[in-house]
């Protein structure tokens, strides 16, 4: 794990470099980073990948008072800091609205976007203020039970006890005042005007079990974005990414070879130009230090 002050805020993250385009994953409310560890582990070779913890979860730093916009600039700043361009950004709920909002304000950083389980606005004021209350007077694990019915279809808890277990261990390991006031930005957040801007590619993804965003919620945030496209996975909830981690690989590498990236358009002029054998034994030359100068140049190209 790395970690590096931004925007004022401690946000711990693991970036894992490659010589591909980089895939950059937000978490949804009550988890942390590790929740892409099996897609991660799924993705084909030549994937870059950057992940990270919220504010107020996992090893990141405690923050209060915040917006989805603040969010977005913390995220905007990780990938800044690392010169990383041209990504896939994939989120998951809260995650999804952080990526709306940096599709809006910095589209030149991504080749196209992924936005699974959430919607430009979720949820209600009374949901959200009931459920900040009960976090506030008791704690998350009095509400840990109901959480994890919504992240996971009926039939996981019978099939996987032990990782139901230890998913419900990350959620109570979160801090109650870190949840809470993510759970008041969620609540803050209606970004339907600023999302129908967004002009990247989108994929929309849905969980036909879904209960914390419905499939017709997801439906409606692709039909609110010029071309985004929507699959719905059927017998999935809340986050694919637990339930069903190779399928949502499938999903980010067939969008990405939908929407190819610079560094993806570089590299077949290359090999067109100067043969396989060449640019193969120049690629395993490259070291992490040159990395980013070699896709420079091969983006150039």
């Amino acid at each position: 794990m790395q970690a590096k002050t931004l925007n004022g805020q401690l946000i711990a993250y693991r970036h894992r470099p490659s010589a591909g385009r980089t895939v950059v994953f937000a978490n949804s409310l009550g988890s942390d980073q590790s929740i892409w560890d099996g897609v991660i582990d799924r993705l084909g070779r030549g994937y870059g990948t950057l992940t990270y913890d919220l504010r107020g979860h996992g090893h990141s730093g405690m923050s209060e008072g915040f917006l989805i916009a603040d969010l977005a600039d913390d995220l905007i700043a990780l990938i800044d800091h690392l010169g990383l361009r041209d990504v896939l950004l994939c989120g998951v709920s809260v995650g999804g609205m952080i990526a709306q909002a940096v599709a809006v304000k910095r589209p030149d950083l991504l080749s196209g976007v992924i936005l699974s389980n959430t919607a430009a606005r979720i949820g209600s004021d009374e949901r959200w203020l009931t459920r900040i209350d009960a976090v506030r007077a008791q704690g998350l694990d009095a509400i840990a039970d109901t959480v994890l019915e919504n992240w996971f279809a009926p039939a996981f808890r019978a099939a996987h006890p032990d990782d139901w277990q230890a998913h419900r261990n990350m959620l109570c390991r979160t801090p109650a005042r870190g949840y809470a006031a993510m759970c008041e930005a969620i609540r803050a957040a209606d970004l339907t005007g600023q999302t129908a801007t967004i002009a990247c590619p989108v994929q929309c993804v849905a969980g036909g079990e879904d209960r914390s965003v419905p499939a017709t919620r997801v439906r409606g945030l692709a039909e609110l974005i010029d071309g985004a496209a929507l699959h719905v996975l059927e017998g999935v909830a809340h986050l694919p990414s637990l339930e069903t981690p190779a399928l949502m690989a499938g999903l980010i590498e067939g969008f990405g070879q939908q929407h190819p990236s610079r560094l993806d358009h570089g590299m077949a002029v290359r090999r067109s130009v100067l043969g396989d054998a060449h640019v193969d034994r120049a690629e395993g030359g490259k070291t992490e230090f040159d990395l980013p100068f070699q896709n420079l140049i091969a983006e150039s190209a």
